[in-house]
């Protein structure tokens, strides 16, 4: 039997899956009220409205912009989560500063991406995609096939936080030589040797991208990085579009500086540019790294579960702010 009805409604703006099953099943059960908005994220003045219209207590939120306006939309907001872990679609400054708690889920993917990423440096060296690409069009040509030998290579992975680490992790079985910058550097990092990021992209035949999209890291590779890599190496991003200038990686590519760019997310995605399409050294993915079915149901749970938490005043497990007002109340207004 459900437990009665508690004051509060929870939107979700939007959502990557069939339904909203599981995002209802732990809402409802907690005996709040849930709302849901369009599955496919819409306009940022399409949720200020939905926020308006519903006065949520909690936002749960994919890839829909709750922008600064939607969070000053409802008095009674307190939390707005983020189905994922990047937070490029919340206004996190508006939010701490009107006392909502922002929060993700960093750690449901990790094996995912980073079994994509590596995916797709197997994908390249062995010419996985080309070669498909070739068979289907009816070109038999095995001694055309430019393959390398993974252990021969030096990997660079940009970003060594939790996703960086497991790819790191999983490369070493390969036997290839490990680069790794991150602006933190651990201590201790066995087997990885820790560089500045010129540095890197100057020594490693493969580059692998883990790190946030911010204002310090938009086209953190643009031009002048791609320079700097040997030419015919590999460009992998499974982390946010943002991070890479896709002009000058087309430009890369056709020059042939660049062997291939192994894309799951790109700047303007879902749209996919002409050129980029054009190039064979292209692979590409529809933003996917993230999902099995595991993954997505646990994303889905504990992105929930967080919301409950904080209507309940109870600490979020995984806060991505400090609310200016959270001291004004207790538990999740700590």
């Amino acid at each position: 039997m459900k437990p009665p009805s508690r004051p509060g409604t929870v939107l979700l703006t939007d959502y990557a899956w069939p339904d909203d099953t599981v995002e209802r099943s732990v809402i409802e059960e907690a005996g709040y009220t849930l709302v849901s908005g369009p599955a496919e994220p819409a306009t940022a003045e399409t949720i200020e409205e939905l926020v308006a219209e519903h006065r949520p207590a909690g936002i749960l939120t994919c890839w829909a912009p709750v922008s600064a306006t939607a969070v000053g939309a409802s008095p009674d907001l307190r939390i707005v989560a983020r189905l994922g872990v990047g937070l490029d679609n919340i206004a996190v400054d508006a939010a701490t500063e009107r006392g909502v708690w922002v929060t993700n889920v960093p750690d449901y993917c990790v094996e995912e991406v980073s079994d994509h990423a590596v995916g797709m440096v197997l994908a390249w060296t062995r010419g996985l995609a080309v070669c498909d690409r070739q068979v289907r069009s009816g070109r038999w040509d095995p001694a055309g096939a430019r393959l390398r030998r993974l252990s021969t290579l030096t990997c660079g992975v940009v970003g060594y936080g939790r996703i960086g680490r497991a790819t790191v992790r999983k490369l070493s079985a390969f036997g290839c030589r490990i680069l790794a910058h991150d602006p933190y550097p651990p201590r201790d990092a066995a087997g990885v040797e820790m560089v500045e990021l010129e540095e890197l992209l100057c020594r490693s035949d493969v580059v692998i991208l883990h790190v946030p999209l911010t204002q310090d890291t938009h086209h953190l590779v643009g031009t002048e990085q791609l320079e700097l890599m040997p030419p015919g190496g590999l460009l992998v991003n499974v982390s946010r579009g943002g991070l890479v200038d896709t002009d000058a990686v087309v430009k890369a590519l056709a020059s042939g500086h660049l062997g291939g760019a192994a894309f799951d997310v790109l700047e303007t995605e879902p749209h996919v540019p002409a050129r980029l399409l054009d190039q064979p050294g292209a692979i590409l993915t529809p933003h996917v790294a993230f999902s099995s079915d595991a993954s997505v149901t646990e994303l889905r749970r504990r992105a929930a579960e967080e919301v409950v938490r904080v209507l309940r005043d109870e600490a979020p497990a995984h806060p991505c702010n400090s609310p200016r007002d959270a001291a004004a109340g207790s538990g999740a207004r700590r």
